[in-house]
């Protein structure tokens, strides 16, 4: 099927690396995707090489192929939609293109066929409304759609969610990884006893406090552009370094030697969604900082997460192992707003990392998203597939 993708870039870079990720794991199992985007400057360095359409009349895309285009075309001189739309993250597509949808819609039921499926691709929740509100319908009854169904697609860590965006091959890939190979490939070698830590976060995190945490113990810290280097900068100046932690500042990776990093590392604070679901397929230790809002709903999502979490990979003898009460204290001080000036100890690393490969296998028993999405589609009024 051809399929269009709308992702508006806000102010992070979360939104454009899920719907890249999306599109590119539709198009490797046939599927042709046109991928709209308002901003597309973040693919310069997460996806090298892929061209920007911004300019009316190219051709729609074959099965397999991911086209980009700019949002821009999709106001003006909109194509005939795919058989399948999807809204990432309530993004409201362009007038113009959702009149031309409702109009694919009208014409394909007066021919007797299955009108376009539209999707909203929601955030990523633990919470338990995400699975109740997982695939239902939002009739539309005012503006340029008025008279399509809009489906909601929650992604989530249960069979009665929408799942996670995972590849084709990833936990091959895993299997055959070799983290010494790989860091020293890309000049990022430890020292004999050091331990590997990657850093993605948002403004206002407790950087400095957590360089006192890890500075205890010889440690190499990989900070990804943007806050975290910038605060990494501040709290240790030229030099990068306190007491056995050394600091490397990290240019802007494409998604490949990202997900490369994670697995290459002992311990990684990842933020958003995108980091943080390649965080758990990578099968590490992390540490996840939600995207802060002011009505404080992040905080909800975190403990929600962290239950499913702690019962999911419980010792099966039912002894405690240290993690119960010190990953929920670590991760709140973590995502403190005030932050605070000093951090809880990190939990067991024994346990966690037991845990981290215990949750990633928990994971990998079930459908991926984009399974999940496919067959949600084949399963509407008048689709095959």
């Amino acid at each position: 099927m051809l399929w269009d993708v709308f992702c508006r870039v806000v102010d992070n870079h979360g939104d454009l690396g899920v719907c890249w990720r999306l599109a590119r794991d539709l198009a490797a199992r046939g599927e042709a995707v046109r991928l709209w985007v308002d901003d597309a400057r973040a693919l310069a360095w997460m996806a090298p090489g892929v061209p920007v359409h911004s300019a009316p009349g190219a051709p729609a895309p074959a099965g397999g192929e991911v086209q980009v285009l700019d949002w821009a075309l999709a106001e003006a001189v909109p194509p005939p939609p795919g058989e399948a739309v999807i809204e990432a993250f309530g993004c409201d597509p362009p007038a113009a293109f959702l009149a031309a949808l409702a109009r694919a819609a009208l014409q394909a039921r007066a021919d007797g066929r299955s009108a376009p499926a539209w999707i909203n691709l929601e955030y990523l929740s633990a919470e338990d409304h995400a699975e109740r509100s997982h695939r239902l319908p939002s009739p539309q009854w005012h503006g340029p759609a008025a008279g399509l169904v809009k489906h909601f697609f929650f992604p989530g860590f249960t069979p009665a969610s929408g799942g996670l965006l995972r590849e084709a091959g990833l936990a091959a890939w895993q299997d055959h990884f070799d983290a010494d190979a790989w860091r020293a490939a890309h000049g990022l070698a430890l020292a004999p006893g050091e331990r590997a830590v990657s850093l993605f976060c948002y403004a206002g995190a407790p950087v400095d406090a957590l360089l006192d945490r890890l500075a205890a113990q010889p440690t190499r810290l990989f900070a990804c552009p943007g806050p975290a280097a910038d605060a990494v900068r501040r709290a240790l100046g030229p030099s990068l370094r306190r007491g056995g932690l050394a600091a490397v500042e990290l240019p802007w990776l494409p998604q490949p030697d990202y997900d490369g990093l994670l697995a290459a590392c002992d311990l990684n604070l990842v933020r958003g969604e995108d980091s943080a679901v390649r965080a758990q397929w990578a099968g590490r230790p992390f540490v996840w900082q939600l995207y802060p809002q002011d009505d404080g709903a992040d905080h909800a999502k975190r403990e929600a997460f962290l239950q499913r979490f702690l019962a999911a990979t419980a010792p099966v003898d039912g002894a405690a192992d240290g993690c119960e009460a010190a990953l929920p204290a670590f991760w709140a001080a973590w995502n403190g707003r005030p932050p605070p000036a000093d951090l809880p100890p990190l939990p067991p690393a024994v346990a966690w990392a037991r845990r981290s490969r215990a949750w990633r296998a928990h994971l990998l028993a079930q459908d991926d998203l984009v399974t999940r999405l496919l067959g949600f589609v084949a399963s509407l009024p008048g689709h095959c597939g």
